[in-house]
Formats: C-alpha cells, sequence, structure tokens
C-alpha cells in the first residue's frame, strides 16, 4: 500500500508541476496589452468550458455508469447544480465580507475586484481536487487485481494526461490576475497555488480507493459546475471590454481555448 500511495504522491506533484509551468507562461507579459489580455482571458474562458465536460462531466457519467448505484444523470446533474450553487454562495459570502470591511464588488480597481480572483482561484482549485482524486484512485487500484503491468501503464496514462491538461488550466487563472492588475511574480505564485491541491487529493484517493471511486462522479460533476458559473458570469464578461475595435479578438480566445482543450481531452482519453 505505501508503495501506490508513494507512486500517486510522485504522480499527482508531476501534474501540479505542470499547472506551475502554464501559471509561468504569464511571465511573457512585461506590460498588460489590453487586447491581448481580452483573448488571453477569452482562451482561459475556452479552457474551462471545455475542461467541464471533456475532463469532468463526461468521466463523471462514464463513471456513474459503472457504479450503477444511482442513474448517472441523476448524479452528474445533481452535482453540476451542486457545484454552481456552491460558488454563487461563495460569491455572495465574499461580497458580505467585502462589504463589512469597507471594500466593494463592482469596481474596476483590483482592490475591488477581489470576489471574482477569489471565485476563478476557486474554481480551478476544485476543478483540480478531482482530478488529483482520480490520479489517486488509479494507483491505489493497484494493490488489489489490477496490480499489473497494464494496470500500472493505465494509471500513468491517467497521470500524464491530467497532467498535459493542467497546464492550460494554469494559465487560465495567472492571465486573469496579470488582467486585474496583480505583478507577474504574484499573478504566477497564485496560478500554481491552485494546482497544489492535486498530491493532497491524489494520496487522498489511493489511501481511501474504495470510498473515493464512490464519490469521484458527483465530485466530477461538482467542479464542472463551479467551472462554468465562473466562465459564463466572470471571465466571458471581463473579455468583451473595451472591445470597440477588435469585437471578436475575446470571442476568437474563447474558441480557440475550447479547441486546444478538446483536443488535448481527445487526444488522451
Amino acid at each position: 500500500m505505501n508503495d501506490v500511495v508513494i507512486m500517486a504522491l510522485l504522480a499527482t506533484l508531476g501534474t501540479w508541476l505542470i499547472t506551475a509551468l502554464g501559471a509561468a507562461t504569464v511571465v511573457f507579459f512585461k506590460k498588460p496589452n489590453p487586447r491581448g489580455l481580452n483573448l488571453m482571458l477569452g482562451f482561459a474562458a475556452g479552457v474551462m468550458i471545455a475542461a467541464s465536460f471533456w475532463s469532468l462531466l463526461q468521466p463523471a457519467i462514464e463513471r456513474a455508469e459503472a457504479i450503477a448505484t444511482l442513474p448517472a444523470c441523476l448524479v452528474a446533474t445533481g452535482g453540476f447544480l451542486c457545484g454552481a450553487f456552491f460558488m454563487w454562495v461563495s460569491d455572495k459570502v465574499v461580497c458580505y465580507a467585502r462589504r463589512r470591511v469597507g471594500g466593494s464588488c463592482t469596481g474596476d480597481r483590483p482592490d475591488d475586484c477581489l470576489n471574482r480572483i477569489i471565485m476563478l482561484i476557486l474554481s480551478i482549485t476544485l476543478h483540480n481536487i478531482p482530478e488529483g482524486l482520480a490520479v489517486g484512485v488509479a494507483f491505489g487500484t493497484l494493490q488489489n487485481a489490477n496490480a499489473s503491468i497494464e494496470g500500472l501503464m493505465g494509471a500513468v496514462t491517467v497521470a500524464v494526461g491530467i497532467g498535459l491538461q493542467n497546464f492550460p488550466e494554469g494559465a487560465a487563472v495567472s492571465i486573469p490576475l496579470r488582467r486585474e492588475g496583480y505583478s507577474r511574480t504574484k499573478s504566477f505564485l497564485l496560478g500554481q497555488a491552485s494546482g497544489i491541491v492535486e498530491p493532497v487529493a491524489g494520496v487522498i484517493g489511493a489511501l481511501m480507493v474504495v470510498h473515493m471511486e464512490a464519490i469521484l462522479p458527483f465530485a466530477l460533476s461538482f467542479a464542472a459546475g463551479a467551472m462554468i458559473l465562473v466562465a459564463v458570469h466572470e471571465l466571458i464578461p471581463e473579455s468583451q471590454k473595451n472591445q470597440d475595435t477588435q469585437p471578436y479578438f475575446a470571442t476568437m480566445g474563447i474558441v480557440l481555448g475550447f479547441a486546444v482543450m478538446m483536443l488535448l481531452d481527445v487526444m488522451l482519453g
């Protein structure tokens, strides 16, 4: 058991490292360019929308059908709605806290947009938790009947696939933070921090593989609902600001982000 836990930890540390590499793309922005940041903000929204289905909802439905304790449609729909509701409540709580300390949730300055930043980081972090669990479960099953070369290669494939998907997701956090006026260093540090939960979740998934397998479909769809709400409510409207000269610039970013994430997910299975 200790061996599979260590392997799960190493694998999820690798996925976190790729998240950090994606977040590091923000260092290329020496001076924020409104059109370029609108494009990248749209790209981040496209990544999140595609990941919510290909990385989260589709695997959730497949796993729910395999477990067959409840109808897969109910598990996926219930988790999705709960995730969106959780982010809506989180937004209200953050706004309330900001008002209590004299802040605002409607201004355009970085200090006035703290709730938007918290929602963005929280949504990506929630997305990374079930991904870490999935890697942990994949390695945890090696202590049972799947302890073979084929089983090991399958677990490694899951880790590699999730890791490659994490690259654009790291950028999906750091680039919007840069748009809000944060420094490149702070944007990178916050962007990579969203992936730190994966090693923790991976170890938990390996240790409690039987129990985590049962709740994983709900967790996956929960994260999908959270990501869709943030992408539609925060990122897309923000990317459409100041587009008088290039009205389709951010829209093309959304399409490109969706296409890249879909390509990675479909290629890596």
